[in-house]
This record gives structure tokens, sequence and C-alpha cells, in this order.
């Protein structure tokens, strides 16, 4: 295979370093409702709409390496953000507007796991044909 014609598909695993598995497990498996897959010794399997989340033990739990952000697309970020802090997810701050594009409007609204790891919420708002009105928090 000629090296310049390979590209980067889609992403099959992101890998998220924990602390306390089992405390991690129960936060995405039941507060977050991510579908669980399997647990093998220090890791846990969960399905994020096809491609995998695994949660890992940290090699040397006190580093304090940051993870990769995940940002998790919902159709309402309003909504879910009303819901999931009903559940005990503590976020940043309310839904905010990110970006004004041609087609949508792109909101966010950050939050952090049980083991200190920062998520997201990321919310294309269509305008309506009355404009661009934004939606009540």
């Amino acid at each position: 295979m000629n090296t310049d014609q390979v590209k980067l598909g889609e992403i099959g695993q992101i890998a998220v370093p924990v602390r306390d598995l089992e405390r991690a497990i129960t936060f995405y498996r039941d507060t977050l409702g991510i579908p669980f897959l399997f647990q093998v010794p220090h890791m846990a399997f969960f399905d994020c709409a096809g491609v995998r989340l695994m949660l890992g033990m940290e090699e040397d739990p006190s580093s304090d390496r940051g993870s990769s952000i995940l940002y998790f697309r919902v159709p309402d970020i309003f909504a879910y953000t009303q819901s999931l802090r009903a559940r005990g997810v503590a976020f940043a701050g309310d839904p905010e507007l990110v970006a004004e594009m041609p087609e949508y409007d792109l909101y966010m609204s950050f939050f952090q796991d049980t083991e200190g790891n920062t998520m997201a919420l990321m919310s294309e708002v269509r305008p309506t044909s009355e404009g661009r009105p934004r939606p009540a928090g």
C-alpha cells in the first residue's frame, strides 16, 4: 500500500483514564445511560453509538494526566442538560452558543465525570423560518 494513500477513517475506540473503575462504570452506565458492553481486569467497555468507549485504570493514579474531551451529540441540549443535572451531574454552566453556522447554531455544555475527565454535550440547533431564536434554557 502506498503510504500517501493512507487516510484515517472512523474512530473505533476511545480510551478514558479512570482512578476508580467501579465508580466510573456506575457513572457512565447508570448516570449517563451509555450501554455497558463488558468488563475485564482494569478496563470496562461501553457502546457509544458504534464507537467503543474504554474506561481504563490509570497506571499511575498520582499522575495529573488529563484525557481527551468526549463530545456527546444530543438532539436537545437544554433538555439533556436538565435531565443529567437531575441525576446529579454538575455542569460548568448552562448550554452556550459556540458558533452561528449557516445551517445551524452550535451549542455546548461541559461537565466532568466522577474521575475528573471533562465531557461535553453538543447540539446543532436549526433556525426556524422566523430566524434564529435562542432556545430557552
